[in-house]
């Protein structure tokens, strides 16, 4: 069922949109979860940090995907806010070609070339042939991820956020049944923990396509609404790679405190890779928050409901707030039972290392919230050019801490997350005043009806 977000109380909306989101990243990193505590129960300290060492450019890659098909979610939540349902299918149609090209070489690129970048990353010997056999296989069933993302942002554009949950839910317990099997039973070690998450992603991606096509009249596509139309393959390039390439720019800077880590020694990087997946479950919300400021923005700015996005952007600064304080509280309370969730009996030294780490990011949960409440708002404005710059100042920021590293140690590394997330939120904040400006000034971008795009089929 679709849901409109420009009428009614935005915190009501947001709750109702946001809760099903959180819940469906919430499940998506149980994949990770599931996966490395399996991988650090039953394999030991050496497979945890050979997965933990290809973090970073697992999000990288994997978040670029994430990114562009969010972006090409961004049309077709302006045009179902628009009522324009005509337009709403061929943005659908040209954003399937889109994603099909981009996967397909994205693909092939990071297979050829992953054992270069597990080089350049100073990963060390030891872990390097299971930390290879896992990202290659993530790497090789990027089709299956951009299945999801591409029809989950889809089904969220029309504020359908329960169906990618539904999916999500019954891939995560695929996923556990999958890990034990080809873990446990087959012995088919880290391959088969990134084969069971890459099975687990094409399952929620099918799902979701299957309820695309059988359950929303308004997708039901003609043989002319497939046609390749140059002004939409544009629009959504312009909104979904600045969106894709955030991510990226983001990543860049965390694969260079990977590295730094990973310079440190496996130590280091088991005890990195226990808090992260901690901090990644925990942050979950934050995720959230900003899929559904994307899709509330969106919809709000094709309706032109000018004032509804200060008033849905207060109401969930509130709720980043508020929940920022909870989060704090509890990892100050079970940070250690939480990251041996990841870790076997033998790691348990390892623990105040994984502390620090945990605690650090959790004093800077806020600015966190901010960043993504703000930067997915100004991109369902319309403005994911200006967004990507925010991924820009992180990047710096994670990459200036990175250097520090060799000097400073460990807490350098712990420091690199929160000094991004603030640097991010020095442009982000002043961005979106000035985006805001720009659609409601007379005369502005959003004060003017948009033309309509010729096309062939029309």
């Amino acid at each position: 069922m679709t849901k409109d977000l420009t009428r009614g109380s935005p915190m009501r909306l947001i709750l109702g949109f946001g809760i099903p989101a959180l819940f469906g990243y919430l499940f998506q990193q149980l994949y990770n979860v599931v996966d490395t505590a399996i991988v650090g129960k039953t394999l030991g300290g050496a497979a945890l940090a050979a997965v933990g060492s290809t973090g970073s450019i697992n999000f990288l890659v994997v978040g670029f995907c994430a990114g562009v098909c969010g972006g090409f979610s961004i049309p077709v939540a302006q045009r179902f806010g628009a009522g324009e349902e005509q337009e709403l299918r061929r943005y659908v149609t040209n954003g399937v070609w889109l994603c099909t090209a981009i996967g397909a070489a994205l693909t092939a690129a990071t297979v050829l070339f992953c054992g270069a970048i597990l080089t350049g990353m100073n990963t060390p010997a030891d872990i390097y042939p299971r930390a290879y056999a896992y990202i290659v296989t993530i790497f090789a069933g990027l089709p299956a991820y951009f299945l999801y993302n591409f029809t989950a942002g889809v089904l969220r554009a029309l504020g359908d956020s329960r169906t990618p949950v539904i999916w999500l839910i019954a891939a995560s317990l695929v996923n556990i049944a999958l890990d034990i099997v080809f873990i446990l039973t087959f012995r088919m070690d880290v391959f088969g923990a990134a084969l069971a998450t890459v099975l687990a992603q094409l399952l929620a991606g099918a799902g979701c396509l299957v309820r695309m096509i059988t359950g929303y009249p308004v997708l039901r596509m003609e043989r002319a609404d497939w046609r390749l139309e140059k002004a939409r393959l544009k629009e959504l390039c312009v909104m979904g790679l600045p969106m894709g390439l955030q991510y990226s720019i983001t990543a860049i800077g965390s694969v260079m405190i990977q590295t730094a880590v990973n310079g440190l020694g496996t130590v280091y990087v088991t005890a990195v890779t226990a808090a992260s997946k901690v901090s990644m479950f925990i942050c979950c919300p934050f995720d959230a928050m900003g899929c559904t400021m994307a899709t509330y923005g969106g919809q709000n700015v094709g309706a032109k409901q000018w004032e509804r996005l200060h008033q849905g952007v207060r109401a969930c600064t509130l709720l980043g707030a508020v929940y920022s304080g909870i989060a704090l509280a509890v990892l100050g309370l079970f940070a250690d039972p939480l990251n041996m969730l990841f870790l076997d009996a033998q790691s348990a030294p390892l623990l105040p290392l994984a502390r620090q780490y945990l605690l650090t990011s959790a004093l800077f949960f806020f600015p966190l919230s901010l960043v993504n409440i703000v930067r997915f708002m100004i991109q369902g404005m319309g403005f994911s050019p200006l967004a990507t710059l925010a991924g820009l100042f992180e990047m710096l920021a994670r990459g200036g801490l990175a250097l520090l590293v060799p000097v400073f140690g460990f807490t350098a590394a712990c420091f690199a997350s929160p000094a991004a997330w603030i640097l991010a939120d020095l442009f982000l904040l002043p961005a979106y005043l000035y985006c805001y400006r720009k659609l409601t000034q007379p005369g502005g971008r959003g004060r003017k009806k948009p033309a309509p795009l010729r096309s062939a089929g029309m």
